[in-house]
């Protein structure tokens, strides 16, 4: 069985990765957007690699449709399985319209509702739709469970906090300076720190800034970190997740031009519910603050398979 496995780069790709575990896949194609992410995460795997598109851009998302048919495989695909975003708008429908099953899982991040790329391909036939929140789900967005079945944390005790992992994503077009500024405000001095900066200009402030890296030389660093500082997109929280360290997580905020919406207030809600994370604001974050999200670890316990509808 030949799968297409879809999903953009950043958090999407982090989730489709921590999935794959639980889904009934064998022979698969990654499709996906190139960058140091996804050749780490991906190497030794089959990827097509499409172009990089912007948010909510119908002009890219049409041209990635015509480069996808070009592209990918058009016979001997069995299924093909998303986590998003615009991606699974250009991929998906050619394979639905032709009776292929077609699956998409929208975000966790979504903890209301379906985004922009569920709705519009919730209207399109075929497609099977499933919801990583039980809270909105109903006969047509299944719950299948979430990527962040069976992480748990346990508090350790307090600990030196001597190195600090701080990662604010991908987001293009969406700078995140409030994080850094207030970070250089507090942190002791000493503490040794990886500023992975994404597209957040840092003209004018003392740190040596890494916009982006590989998915193995992040996870390396993580793990030898005490404590991860993250925006709050699920690609950061999983990947410390994964790495036994519970994140202190700092939204981004649409009223300070941070995101596209206030999702991330919503996904790092859940999370604290759960236990799973320290949720502050950029920009009154203190250093206490790190020490109590140091003060715990996270653990992964075995889950069950992640159910694809027929």
């Amino acid at each position: 069985m030949t799968t297409l496995l879809v999903a953009n780069t950043g958090g999407h790709l982090t989730q489709l990765h921590s999935l794959l575990r639980r889904l009934p896949v064998e022979d698969r194609v990654w499709v996906t957007l190139d960058g140091p992410q996804s050749r780490s995460l991906l190497a030794g795997e089959k990827a097509v690699y499409l172009t990089y598109p912007r948010a909510r851009n119908v002009f890219h998302v049409a041209r990635n449709t015509a480069l996808a048919l070009r592209r990918l495989p058009q016979r001997g695909v069995d299924q093909v399985i998303t986590t998003g975003a615009s991606l699974a708008l250009s991929v998906l429908p050619p394979y639905a319209l032709r009776g292929i099953p077609c699956h998409y899982i929208e975000s966790a991040t979504r903890v209301d509702g379906p985004s922009s790329s569920g709705r519009l391909l919730s209207r399109v036939p075929g497609i099977r739709l499933y919801t990583q929140h039980e809270t909105w789900a109903d006969a047509r967005w299944r719950y299948s469970g979430t990527v962040l079945d069976g992480y748990r944390a346990t508090p350790t005790g307090s600990r030196p906090v001597r190195k600090v992992v701080v990662t604010l994503g991908s987001s293009e077009g969406y700078p995140f300076r409030r994080p850094l500024e207030r970070l250089l405000e507090i942190l002791p001095e000493g503490v040794e720190v990886l500023w992975q900066t994404g597209s957040t200009p840092v003209d004018g402030l003392p740190l040596t800034a890494t916009p982006s890296m590989s998915s193995e030389a992040l996870n390396a660093a993580i793990r030898d970190a005490d404590v991860v500082v993250a925006h709050a997109g699920t690609g950061s929280t999983l990947t410390a997740l994964a790495n036994g360290k519970m994140p202190l997580l700092l939204p981004r905020l649409i009223s300070r031009g941070e995101h596209v919406d206030d999702h991330q207030t919503q996904i790092a809600a859940m999370l604290e519910e759960r236990g799973l994370a320290v949720v502050r604001d950029a920009g009154t974050v203190e250093w206490s603050d790190l020490e109590h999200a140091a003060a715990h670890e996270v653990s992964l316990s075995a889950t069950t398979p992640f159910a694809l509808r027929n």
